[in-house]
């Protein structure tokens, strides 16, 4: 069982800048992929950043520019970099990883999700 928890998020004026952390935690693991997703009150969830394990980095058309994804493998730990913010990035802020673990069976993929952050932007 892999857990991820989110941190980071808060309120912040438009034009502020946050970073978004999220660890993932466990035994016997190893994190593939990593991303960031957010979801707006009454919308749907939306993938806004993607860092997988070539390195490979995608982002949003609405946060490109704007946003950095990075890693940290030695403390199994993404960050969401948000500049410029606008009140069109306040959403909730969800980290997802794709990760590899040890079973007795042998190694399985498996996707997890954090329980999100919360990120308001207010003008």
């Amino acid at each position: 069982q892999v857990q991820l928890v989110e941190s980071g998020g808060a309120f912040v004026q438009a034009g502020g800048s946050l970073k978004l952390s999220c660890v993932a935690s466990g035994s016997k693991f190893r994190v593939d992929d990593w991303g960031w997703s957010r979801q707006a009150p009454g919308k749907k969830r939306d993938l806004v950043a993607v860092l997988d394990k070539y390195g490979l980095i995608n982002y949003s058309d609405s946060v490109k520019g704007r946003f950095t994804i990075s890693r940290d493998n030695a403390k199994n730990m993404v960050f969401l970099q948000m500049n410029d913010l606008t009140p069109e990035d306040t959403a909730t802020y969800y980290c997802t990883a794709n990760v590899t673990v040890e079973t007795v069976w042998g190694f399985r993929p498996y996707n997890y999700w954090g329980q999100g952050t919360q990120v308001h932007v207010f003008s």
